[in-house]
């Protein structure tokens, strides 16, 4: 954040929402995952890592004139990615298996209940995204930023921090159940002590691991996919395919008439909010259009293919599961774990539940520990240009952001005893996976909110890609995001534990106090919060920026380079030249 001294300490104000905030956002998701979204511990390109470090100066600018509007040809380096191997990086990124086990419930009609979201959401979210990583470096938290100023933009990086602390109980409890099936245990699914029991003793491990900054599981952090996501999805296609193919009776039915899903209010249909989460992170790997031969052509392809097989990876294990689980038995926590028990039971090997559950928790296990760090990194970037308080910016003797890691485990630990004080473990499940929805579906909103105010206000960043009818695309993601966040209050249908209101009233309460947060540290700062000066700032952001000789161009008509440069210093300004 910049700070405007007048002489004296006594001078130093702080200046307006427009004026420049912090570094980077929070390194977003990238590698593999074993459930939402990739977890790797290292910043993407295009977000932390491409920022000038504290201290450090402005990137030069580029040798030739780079342009300052599509209709420019800009100098790019040649391309260092095809469109399918972006493709694959964008499904490894996004794949998961947690909304599995809750759509095979709906039997073919999840077919619908998957496509939807995919349609309104996950190709939404991708097609802006690429246009907003083309142009700026950073995330979501420089979007944001540039177009409605620093609070707003810390409010984003701050919800995609806390809805990844809200995730993590969700993943260890999967971990939990996978390793009472290891345990030839399987009914401890549905013991709420020992899931909470696993879920603090394993995140606090993992915080111990981060903290003594090994990098152990970062290093085999891209196998935790393979392991824990892909290898166990294909082997349910395979299962499902040969209990048709033997003629084995199906446990859900399969005629054109089950294709639509049952209607019998919102409540039938409030686990769609689930698979909006579980497309979240399609915007990783957008800063990665840049690095093909032409984003313009080849971005939507990538779109469409990826696409095409995430929607393979949800929809056919799901049918595999409903086929041979019936629908009274599903659990939507250990429901992977007993269509894996049902196979290897019905097959005469037994010894196969316990070996895949225990690959399953590994590759879960290994993700939260990869991932446990990244987004708190992008925070403390944030902090320590004064969002929050020193105390919340201290670093161990390794570097590591100790102070948010410890306030992390605390979140956690508050969130595992749902699973004691909800009595169906199912409901504690889908609670907090409706919270981490609703948190992030907000920082969805602001993103398409921010997209649309970007190529209204700064039409002079040259973006390498830009999105097609970016006023339909970003509304219809916006529109999406705000009814799956409404569904978020609503009690499945089903489920038990809380009344309908009780679980409107959990989820608010959640979201108002993970939320609420940014906004009184933003308005309570004090210049003293600012450990480092601000780099994130003017032409260093842009992926593409623009040559000095430019500068006239990129200013405008009627603005002096001179004046430009001048006003961009100017608090409540932006680089620019315009007034936020």
């Amino acid at each position: 954040m910049s700070v405007k001294t007048t002489g004296s300490a006594a001078g130093t104000s702080f200046p307006d929402d427009g004026a420049r905030a912090s570094t980077a956002n929070s390194p977003a998701p990238s590698g593999i995952s074993a459930f939402r979204g990739a977890r790797s511990g290292h910043p993407p390109a295009g977000t932390l890592g491409d920022l000038p470090a504290p201290g450090a100066a402005a990137p030069a600018a580029p040798a030739a004139p780079a342009a300052v509007g599509p209709s420019q040809d800009a100098v790019r380096p040649p391309a260092s990615m095809s469109v399918f191997n972006l493709a694959m990086l964008t499904v490894v990124a996004v794949a998961s298996l947690r909304s599995l086990p809750a759509m095979a419930g709906y039997g073919l009609s999840s077919v619908v209940l998957y496509i939807i979201p995919a349609v309104l959401f996950m190709v939404p979210t991708a097609l802006v995204a690429a246009e907003l990583a083309t142009g700026w470096k950073g995330g979501v938290f420089i979007w944001v930023r540039e177009a409605f100023g620093e609070r707003w933009g810390f409010v984003a990086i701050w919800l995609q921090w806390v809805q990844n602390v809200v995730w993590y109980p969700t993943q260890i409890a999967f971990i939990a159940v996978s390793l009472s099936y290891v345990l030839g245990r399987g009914t401890l699914a549905n013991n709420g002590v020992y899931v909470a029991g696993v879920i603090i003793v394993l995140y606090w491990v993992s915080t111990l691991i981060t903290l003594a900054g090994g990098n152990l599981f970062a290093k085999v952090g891209s196998w935790s996919g393979i392991i824990g996501t892909l290898f166990p999805a294909a082997l349910l296609i395979i299962f499902g395919a040969a209990w048709l193919i033997s003629g084995t009776p199906s446990q859900t039915e399969l005629t054109t008439s089950a294709i639509l899903p049952p209607w019998t209010g919102l409540a039938s249909i409030v686990l769609i909010v689930s698979n909006v989460l579980a497309y979240a992170g399609m915007e990783v790997n957008a800063v990665h259009a840049n690095d093909l031969a032409d984003p313009g052509r080849g971005y939507p392809r990538t779109v469409l293919i990826s696409a095409v097989v995430i929607l393979a990876i949800f929809i056919l294990p799901t049918l595999a599961i409903a086929v041979a689980v019936p629908k009274a038995s599903l659990g939507v926590v250990d429901g992977i774990n007993l269509a894996f028990k049902t196979f290897f039971d019905h097959w005469h090997l037994a010894w196969g539940t316990p070996v895949i559950s225990l690959l399953i928790a590994l590759g879960a296990f290994a993700s939260v520990v990869t991932w446990i760090a990244g987004p708190s990194k992008g925070l403390l970037a944030a902090a320590r240009t004064g969002l929050l308080p020193p105390a919340l910016q201290r670093r161990n003797g390794a570097g590591v952001q100790r102070s948010i890691l410890l306030l992390q485990g605390v979140i956690v630990t508050i969130l595992a005893l749902l699973f004691v004080v909800i009595p169906n473990g199912n409901t504690a499940f889908v609670t907090l996976i409706d919270m981490a929805a609703a948190l992030y579906l907000i920082m969805y909103m602001m993103l398409f909110a921010a997209a649309l105010r970007l190529r209204a206000t700064r039409p002079q960043v040259q973006r390498t890609y830009r999105t097609p009818a970016m006023g339909l695309v970003a509304g219809v993601g916006f529109v999406a995001c705000a009814v799956a966040f409404v569904l978020s209050f609503v009690r499945p249908s089903g489920f038990t534990g809380l009344s309908t209101v009780g679980y409107a009233l959990v989820v608010g309460l959640v979201i108002v106090g993970l939320g609420v947060p940014p906004l009184i540290f933003y308005a309570l700062r004090r210049p003293s919060w600012q450990l480092e000066p601000d780099h994130a700032t003017g032409d260093a952001i842009l992926v593409n920026p623009p040559h000095p000789r430019a500068d006239w161009a990129a200013s405008g008509p009627h603005t002096p380079r001179h004046e430009v440069r001048a006003v961009s210093r100017h608090p409540g300004t932006h680089p620019l030249g315009r007034a936020s």
